[in-house]
């Protein structure tokens, strides 16, 4: 089948979130013998056009920075999807309103809801009318949501069928093992710092998380990734006026190799983030053995399951970390639950073939060869795991 995958920036990820699972699909979908085009965000500057990545055909469309930027971007290649034929795979709801326009053509679409993003503090209540405008029209205009956790499931059952959403979270490659050198670079030791990385954003939690490990000497340094500046923003100036001598910033690091020794080497993770469903931040800590320190909230909890410790408070905080100092044999508890937990729910293979049984459902039966047909048809006719609804894909979930 051919696979659209629009509302990232495009490939290769150069971000996080969106754009790695983008990625991450798109190379899978060609090891199954699937063709992928996956629409690319490039600036205003450079000119529209397309070439190959590993195999993937990127569609480059020159667009401004910024959200209105995003919003043409997205408009622009919606209009360039509709001339091809294939299933439409949307990652997130941003401009949800403009598959009416898939519905009209007669091709199918599939949309991963994403998050509540109209709820995040960040926004200004004209951006909230629009997100929530288009979370109500992506859900209704969509042939099938994707929803990333249960309680998103449980939202978007507001506004449409239950049947018509699947719960399918993120995934993550283990990593049981990274070159101790590439932390070395940071002057970091193995075991010998605690992580957190996240937007510097009010409802991630950083301020909280900076007070509390400030609050008295560690021993260890907190590395906080993500980018902070001193002329920043109100929130990253209140971040870095919170921090004590044991905080480090080296800034955003998208290298992922870099990125995955850091987690794999560090003694805990720090996760803040209040709003949203499953974050690929977390799942990713999950697969690297992270002991998991995570803000109290229905979403984390369900991700990061018992093994993890919850804070809402600095003082949770200092607590959780005093309490981890003086019994340090919980931390290595810890990070075998949060293995445990990756392979049961976030195993990288099982959450891509969910996703890929599902645009089968989907994808025109004459972008199908003989043998993708003969096994839609079967799946249809057996009722396989990834082609169910919302409800039974949930109870395996929880099971």
């Amino acid at each position: 089948m051919h696979v659209m995958i629009l509302g990232t920036r495009g490939v290769p990820s150069k971000h996080s979130g969106f754009e790695t699972f983008a990625q991450d699909f798109a190379l899978f979908l060609l090891s199954r013998g699937h063709q992928v085009t996956v629409y690319c965000q490039i600036t205003g500057g450079e000119a529209a056009g397309e070439d190959e990545w590993n195999g993937v055909r990127r569609v480059l469309i020159p667009a401004a920075e910024g959200p209105l930027g995003t919003m043409i971007f997205d408009w622009k290649a919606t209009l360039h999807s509709l001339r091809e034929k294939g299933v439409v795979l949307t990652l997130g709801y941003n401009t949800g309103a403009f598959n009416l326009l898939y519905r009209l053509r007669g091709m199918k679409s599939i949309m991963n809801m994403d998050g509540i993003e109209w709820r995040r503090a960040k926004w200004s209540l004209p951006a909230r009318i629009w997100f929530w405008m288009n979370e109500w029209a992506g859900a209704r205009v969509a042939h099938h949501l994707v929803a990333d956790h249960p309680e998103i499931c449980r939202h978007l059952s507001r506004h449409t069928s239950r049947a018509k959403i699947s719960t399918i979270a993120y995934g993550a490659e283990p990593v049981t093992s990274a070159p101790e050198a590439l932390i070395r670079q940071f002057d970091l030791n193995p075991k010998g710092y605690y992580l957190l990385i996240a937007r510097p954003e009010p409802e991630n939690s950083i301020l909280e998380i900076v007070h509390g490990y400030s609050l008295r000497r560690r021993g260890m340094p907190l590395v906080v990734l993500g980018n902070y500046k001193v002329d920043g923003t109100r929130y990253q100036k209140a971040v870095l006026d919170a921090a004590g001598s044991e905080i480090r910033f080296p800034g955003a690091i998208f290298d992922r190799d870099i990125v995955k020794a850091l987690r794999f080497h560090a003694r805990g993770y720090f996760h803040g983030h209040q709003v949203g469903g499953t974050n690929p931040s977390l799942v990713e800590s999950l697969a690297a053995g992270n002991a998991v320190i995570a803000h109290d909230n229905r979403f984390t909890r369900w991700v990061a399951g018992d093994g993890a410790m919850f804070f809402h408070t600095p003082e949770d905080i200092d607590r959780i970390l005093d309490s981890l100092k003086r019994n340090p044999e919980v931390l290595a508890e810890m990070e075998t639950a949060s293995y445990r937990r990756h392979s049961e729910l976030f195993a990288q293979e099982k959450i891509l073939g969910s996703y890929e049984q599902l645009l089968l459902r989907y994808a025109p039966a004459d972008a199908l060869c003989e043998s993708q047909a003969y096994e839609r048809e079967s799946r249809k006719a057996h009722s396989l795991p990834g082609a169910a609804p919302a409800a039974a894909v949930y109870e395996d979930y929880a099971n």
